[in-house]
């Protein structure tokens, strides 16, 4: 975990959402000050609490570890799912009429 991004994009997340850590600690079941000690870098939290504000905050592990830049990650729904497989079986039928 890049530890530096994780705490400034927890504390941009919250100031953004336009909440005290006093709300975001209680909506997210911790206490203000172990929010803030996340926040300054000061203590690591674990994988529950990363899960947790990723919900709270609609972004991705990956973007709240300082992983990745983009917030949000790609979700494909079943119907996403079943339209791309039609898609990809014409493209194999019509592959197979020029072999």
């Amino acid at each position: 975990m890049n530890e530096r991004q994780f705490c400034v994009n927890l504390a941009r997340l919250r100031r953004e959402k336009g909440v005290s850590q006093r709300k975001a600690a209680s909506d997210l079941h911790i206490s203000q000050a172990l929010l803030s000690h996340y926040e300054n870098g000061a203590r690591e939290p674990g994988l529950a609490f990363v899960c947790r504000a990723c919900d709270y905050y609609g972004v991705t592990a990956d973007f709240l570890l300082g992983r990745t830049a983009a917030e949000t990650g790609a979700r494909l729904t079943p119907e996403a799912v079943r339209q791309l497989a039609r898609q990809l079986r014409q493209i194999a039928e019509q592959a197979e009429s020029y072999i």
